[in-house]
């Protein structure tokens, strides 16, 4: 029998996204996020990040980077009891200037090619599953895999918007 999961984009959704996040000292969780997570968890559904990470691309922080930031996403998350079955992320983008990651990808969202790969290598219904995002890029990878979906606002754009006004 397959599982259900809640597919989470990472930035502005469960950490604050002050630009490209290039230092595990800069992950800051969301208000709620924690606890979201926790009955989330509850209701029987695993917890999977699906991020682009054009960063990685664009040369402006590495994949041991981005691994040292998601280890502190997960320490940050633990200290609430708050833990995720997997991140999946897409390091590739059109037009980066890392020769090795400079090419368009299935995974990069809109395409839903990480929530296919988690499907297929964690037995994910996708039917009974949700993508939760900030961006009309996650909700359309979300719809194209055959999940429901859900976008919410950002609380962080809206925090530095009112900031600018």
């Amino acid at each position: 029998m397959a599982d259900k999961a809640i597919f989470l984009d990472r930035d502005d959704t469960i950490i604050e996204d002050s630009g490209y996040i290039n230092s595990p000292q800069q992950v800051k969780l969301m208000p709620t996020a924690a606890a979201a997570l926790v009955e989330l968890r509850r209701m029987g559904y695993k917890l999977i990040v699906v991020s682009n990470q054009s960063g990685i691309a664009r040369g402006i922080f590495t994949e041991q980077t981005l691994t040292q930031i998601h280890e502190r996403l997960k320490l940050l998350l633990a200290e609430h009891n708050a833990y995720l079955d997997r991140i999946y992320y897409c390091p590739y983008h059109p037009e980066g200037a890392i020769e090795k990651y400079r090419r368009d990808s299935d995974w990069r969202k809109p395409k839903p090619g990480m929530l296919l790969a988690a499907s297929k290598e964690m037995k994910i219904d996708l039917k009974k599953s949700w993508m939760i995002g900030n961006d009309y890029r996650d909700i359309q990878a979300g719809k194209s895999a055959g999940c429901k979906t859900i976008l919410v606002k950002s609380y962080t754009k809206t925090v530095l918007k009112q900031k600018n006004d």
